[in-house]
């Protein structure tokens, strides 16, 4: 696959859409965080088509894309997965939870006190980010992602974390230099499983009721 600024542009539209078709199927409140990952990893997607546009270097569109790469998902998929997931699971993921916390806060630091560049390399684009300790960062920054969705007690999600696993060793050993980039449009792709886990999805349970109180009799 090559990617350019129109592949980009086309695979994030499509990818968003599929996010905006999980949003609507949505039936508990607590699903919408995972639920709306596509369009979030849409969104990047046509986002990094601008930063081909501008041939690299520097601007908005590349400290954009890096903070929905870097923090933003460091953050936003534990504490997802943890919302959505049964009660015998949620303890487990407060360890990814806490690793994406801290990962985010240290990416976030980084990013307001350094520059970050983006290299346009054949037909991949490389980010430069000056991080201190990366390994460090590197390893809370999967078991955040990766791990939670591991954890997290459902089996397409653990399919979703296997998939993205995979396609970070894929990318991971054919582009080192653009790392970054090749495996979040690859996440961005396979990201089309949580169509499948919106779907199966129970429906939100009847509100609570308030001690004392009695349901109107039906007629």
């Amino acid at each position: 696959m090559c990617w350019s600024a129109t592949a980009d542009l086309v695979a994030g539209a499509g990818i968003a859409a599929i996010g905006v078709v999980c949003v609507a199927r949505l039936r508990r409140a607590r699903d919408l965080p995972l639920a709306a990952l596509p369009l979030i990893l849409g969104a990047h997607q046509i986002i990094e088509s601008f930063v081909w546009r501008s041939s690299g270097g520097t601007g908005p569109a590349i400290v954009a894309w890096t903070i929905v790469a870097l923090p933003l998902l460091a953050v936003w998929v534990p504490l997802g997965v943890l919302l959505a997931a049964p009660p015998r699971a949620r303890r487990r993921l407060l360890v990814p939870a806490a690793a994406g916390l801290g990962t985010a806060a240290a990416l976030a630091y980084c990013l307001a006190t350094r520059p970050v560049t983006a290299e346009i390399r054949g037909h991949t684009l490389g980010y430069a980010v000056d991080l201190p300790y990366a390994s460090l960062i590197v390893a809370g920054y999967l078991l955040a992602t990766i791990g939670s969705l591991l954890l997290g007690g459902d089996p397409l999600l653990r399919l979703l974390g296997i998939l993205v696993a995979a396609g970070a060793v894929v990318c991971a050993l054919l582009w080192r230099l653009e790392f970054v980039s090749t495996w979040c449009a690859f996440a961005a792709l396979v990201s089309v499983v949580m169509l499948g886990w919106v779907a199966r999805r129970p429906a939100g349970s009847a509100p609570p009721r308030l001690p004392g109180a009695r349901w109107p009799a039906r007629r």
